[in-house]
């Protein structure tokens, strides 16, 4: 995948949505909640295939900080104190392209769990 970057980034505070644009002409709109338990730092996704740790209880995080990492990506953090992920541009553009799915999935794996989400 050719790796677009981005032309803007707001983060909506009362939404909890980071908005942000592409050089192509997308634009998506990522609830915070959905950073955080697709974040891809090794606390979430483990250290290989299998190891991932669903997050839970993470419909209220927000994000009070965000510093760009060089010129391909970004490092959150968020409200709940976790800090170490990097969104690479592409990972912020399969995040917006996915979103649907990805969010889905993760209310199937809550449910699984015996953790369903709380409207």
């Amino acid at each position: 995948m050719t790796v677009v970057n981005p032309t803007e980034i707001t983060l909506h505070q009362k939404s909890r949505v980071l908005e942000i644009a592409f050089e192509d002409g997308r634009r998506f709109e990522l609830p915070f909640e959905l950073m955080r338990v697709y974040s891809p730092s090794a606390e979430v996704r483990g250290h290989g295939p299998g190891q991932e740790i669903l997050q839970i209880g993470k419909q209220d995080v927000g994000i009070s900080d965000v510093r760009p990492v060089g010129n391909y990506g970004i490092c959150p953090t968020f409200s709940d104190g976790h800090n170490t992920g990097i969104y690479t541009w592409e990972f912020l553009y399969e995040l917006g392209s996915r979103r649907q799915s990805l969010w889905d999935d993760y209310l199937e794996r809550l449910k699984q769990a015996g953790q369903p989400r709380p409207d």
